[in-house]
């Protein structure tokens, strides 16, 4: 028999898959097209680092979640635009290369290569002729093309500065790729180490990138999560003053504060280790002590010396400084919990109403001056510390809190809770804020501070400038040239792109100098401005750099005059819909607004934002014995699910359709094999339903209202990606169509037949191409067009009522819809349970809710 022949039902996907994915490949089915004059939709997956042995079926995930939609879209007349490329650059895939011994390009193309493979068994709607990968030279042209623009304007420069180490990636790191003092790609332990590092401006941004989030349809964890790191704190800049230690000259010292208000509290100030004054402030014989305790202080982590709990430590440096409000002389300390890159790296100390100051004035017996009356009748437990802790039960008794409420107010107990001011005046000067509201102290003390020029009203963030540059031979070379002369500058724009050249030797050095280094060849090149002799950088960009354009690059992945042609960019930018992991929350995703808003500034793109909306999937967790306990799939946990073994038994579309079955796609979802055979068994039934019935002239009335139900459900939950409930739904319908082995079955029309098809045809392709085919279409299932419903089918004929006798379920009913309340009584009163219970008493009335439940009251 043919494949196509009607008479043969059984449903062979082993033979189906690979045909139609071959068939899909000759016909370019998925190639976009730029001037189909149909409504865009631009559906894009976090593009891979290829730099593992390929894809488990937590991987598959994602895939087949944008896969759906994306042609779900095809059906509802739009042209898509689904493109697929490779992060290849970077940490990731040199960290692979290594791992294996072999050189990175080989080794990231072979990646590439199987992984391609294993996207195209997926089934997946890509447009391959768009295919992109960050190594190629043609597309890092413009990602060095984009860093020369930030030089030129300031936005990329070298700094002097501690970074973030990582000793076995033996490279330098953002803050945000050490959150929590380990390296996010292996796991080791940061260490500090002072370096020159190629810095992005993003802090210039950082109001934009705020602002910019409330624009956008995005899970509000992850808006969440970037306000949190971008940080922005509204207070005061209040200069106090000291005296240089040897020359006794006036020197300023400035802090940042969110609570101005609080200045008649400040009883010492801190200062950071590294801060600049340290050793302009320190007499003589302090001065020993202060170097060693911040020599100690350098080598250890940011996140040690701010961890929660520690005990305090510090050093009075012999000076003092004047408090602007009161003229009052406070001791100046240097201290760990103080960290030089956030604020101005120096605090003033309130320990009355500061948890931290609280514990450290205690320590080093400092004054405590409470200046907030407490509102102790609203207190949370948290807003208490110093003593044994607070509980919510003690806060509910009067006697307790008013013993709390004095121990506050005499300085023996810390209070960060709200309250008016207390003792906050200073008469000779002419200020009081004694009786106000903190908003309108706030004010009041930073209006009387400005007008003396001793502070003024200031906004920081806590967002620190972007280390783009990395000890690495495999990324991106940045395209500047050291002169002696000219200094630093770019190379010019009709040069680029500067190569990455061809070594043997590649490893990092670990001594903070690139591999690059060592090819002299390649590094003395003539300067471009005066012609002498000059080197160029040897610091290539970090793995981020190719990732945070390349979403505009699909639009026109071919364009050699821009980075993203005009007319493509009109076309298909921004990105409708951007699908990937919450991992990639602040790194990516912030990068990535970033360079978008400084491209926009510059009129390279028309838009300020380029993800419109993002849906972000859960992990797929298995049980891993390594550890004895559910984790992330990790090829080194050991408790990774290869797909080649499921589809070979199950095919390609029982595991996509699966993949959503096994829980909500937005949440992590524990693997379990066992109900893939479920799913596997709905689709050959249904596939054997459509061949028996492709000559039926008529569709029976259930499975009517079977299939105009389906198609609702499918309709409204695509929308709002509740995608495992919808595959439940596909369950239920082909209970209801599909009767056992056939027998009992109602008919069901081509046109009928067409709907079932092209609603499943997103989740199982190659299931609904062949059954298209075989219903007599000559084009794709996806050129037809999506399926209409009646509303009034899709209400089910009849309802299940429950009947009640004095309050309690005693039966049910079926009834049609919309019975009238005498109907409803009549078949209660006759059901046999409930008859039993009415019998030998009286009806004293029948309470009907229509469609809903009988109830009798009886006596």
């Amino acid at each position: 028999m043919e494949a196509n022949d009607p008479r043969e039902p059984k449903y062979n996907f082993s033979e189906l898959e690979p045909k139609w994915r071959q068939r899909w490949a000759k016909q370019e089915l998925y190639r976009t097209r730029d001037d189909s004059g149909k409504p865009k939709f631009y559906c894009l997956d976090m593009f891979p680092y290829p730099s593992g042995s390929g894809l488990h079926v937590g991987h598959w995930r994602g895939y087949v979640i944008s896969d759906v939609i994306a042609r779900y879209k095809l059906l509802t007349g739009h042209e898509v635009l689904h493109p697929m490329g490779w992060d290849a650059f970077g940490l990731p895939a040199e960290n692979d290369a290594i791992k294996k011994g072999l050189h990175p390009r080989a080794n990231t193309q072979s990646n590439i290569d199987n992984i391609r493979r294993q996207l195209q068994e997926i089934g997946t709607v890509y447009d391959w002729s768009r295919e992109i990968s960050t190594v190629d030279p043609d597309y890092y042209r413009w990602t060095q093309w984009i860093f020369v623009q930030f030089f030129k304007r300031g936005l990329a420069y070298q700094k002097e500065m501690p970074i973030n180490w990582c000793p076995s990636c033996k490279t330098g790191l953002a803050n945000e790729e050490a959150v929590g003092g380990v390296c996010d790609r292996c796991g080791s332990a940061v260490e500090p180490k002072s370096m020159k590092q190629w810095m992005l401006k993003i802090t210039a941004y950082a109001e934009k990138l705020l602002q910019g989030l409330e624009t956008l349809d995005w899970p509000e964890k992850v808006k969440t999560m970037q306000r949190n790191w971008i940080g922005k704190s509204e207070g005061a800049s209040v200069t106090f003053t000291a005296a240089n230690a040897e020359t006794g000259a006036q020197v300023p010292v400035t802090v940042f504060t969110t609570r101005p208000d609080t200045l008649f509290g400040a009883t010492y100030l801190v200062l950071a280790p590294e801060h600049e004054l340290v050793a302009q402030l320190t007499v003589a014989g302090q001065r020993a002590a202060v170097e060693a305790y911040a020599a100690q202080a350098k080598r250890q982590k940011d996140i040690e010396r701010i961890a929660e709990g520690r005990e305090k430590t510090g050093v009075f440096t012999g000076s003092y400084a004047e408090n602007p409000v009161n003229g009052e002389q406070l001791p100046i300390w240097v201290a760990d919990y103080v960290l030089a890159g956030y604020g101005t790296g120096a605090i003033m100390a309130v320990p009355a109403h500061d948890h931290r100051d609280f514990a450290f004035a205690v320590k080093f017996h400092l004054p405590i001056r409470c200046i907030i009356n407490p509102q102790i009748d609203t207190a949370e437990p948290a807003d208490i510390s110093g003593g044994e802790p607070v509980t919510a039960a003690e806060l509910k008794d009067a006697g307790k809190r008013a013993q709390l409420a004095d121990a506050i107010r005499a300085g023996q107990l810390c209070w960060a809770g709200d309250g008016e001011l207390i003792n906050s005046g200073c008469e000779k000067r002419g200020l009081s804020i004694s009786g106000l509201a903190v908003p309108e102290a706030k004010k009041k003390i930073t209006d009387w501070l400005a007008a003396r020029g001793q502070g003024a009203a200031q906004v920081q963030y806590k967002m620190r400038d972007w280390i783009f540059a990395r000890q690495r031979y495999w990324g991106e070379p940045i395209p500047i040239i050291h002169c002696p002369t000219c200094g630093a500058v770019p190379v010019p724009e009709d040069q680029l792109p500067v190569r990455l050249p061809e070594v043997e030797k590649y490893q990092p050095t670990g001594t903070g100098a690139s591999p690059l280094a060592a090819i002299r060849e390649w590094v003395e090149v003539p300067c471009p401005v005066c012609g002498g002799q000059a080197e160029r950088e040897t610091d290539t960009m970090p793995q981020w750099a190719g990732s945070s354009w390349y979403f505009l690059r699909y639009a026109s992945p071919r364009c050699a005059t821009h980075l993203v042609d005009p007319a493509a960019a009109q076309r298909w930018l921004p990105v409708d819909l951007y699908i990937g992991g919450i991992e990639h929350a602040i790194l990516h995703l912030l990068y990535a607004r970033f360079f978008n808003r400084f491209l926009h500034d510059l009129g390279a793109v028309g838009f300020a934002e380029p993800f419109t909306r993002l849906f972000n999937q859960g992990m797929v967790t298995r049980y891993s014995e390594k550890f004895d306990e559910v984790r992330k799939m990790s090829k080194s946990e050991g408790n990774v699910v290869s797909p080649d073994e499921l589809v070979a038994k199950y095919g390609t579309d029982a595991l996509r359709l699966y993949e959503l079955f096994i829980g909500p796609p937005e949440e992590d979802s524990e693997w379990n094999d066992a109900g893939i055979v479920g799913v596997h068994k709905m689709l050959r039934r249904l596939f054997e339903y459509v061949l028996r019935h492709q000559g039926d002239t008529a569709t029976g009335s259930q499975t009517q209202r079977a299939l105009h139900k389906l198609v609702r459900q499918a309709t409204e939950k695509m929308a709002d990606f509740r995608l495992n409930t919808l595959v439940a739904n596909f369950m239920e319908c082909a209970n209801t169509v599909v009767c056992g082995d056939g027998s009992g079955e109602e008919s069901c029309a081509p046109a009928d037949l067409e709907k079932l098809i092209v609603v499943l045809a997103p989740f199982a392709p190659h299931w609904a191409e062949e059954l298209w085919s075989r219903l007599g279409h000559a084009d794709t299932v996806f050129r037809a067009a999506w399926p209409a419903f009646d509303p009034a089918l899709t209400v089910d004929a009849e309802l299940e009522v429950a009947v009640q006798v004095l309050g309690k379920v005693r039966g049910t009913i079926r009834l049609p819809k919309g019975a009238d309340p005498a109907a409803m009584r009549a078949a209660a009163e006759a059901e046999p349970n409930v008859a039993k219970y009415l019998a030998g008493r009286t009806i004293v009335k029948a309470v009907c809710v229509p469609d809903r439940i009988v109830n009798f009251i009886v006596r």
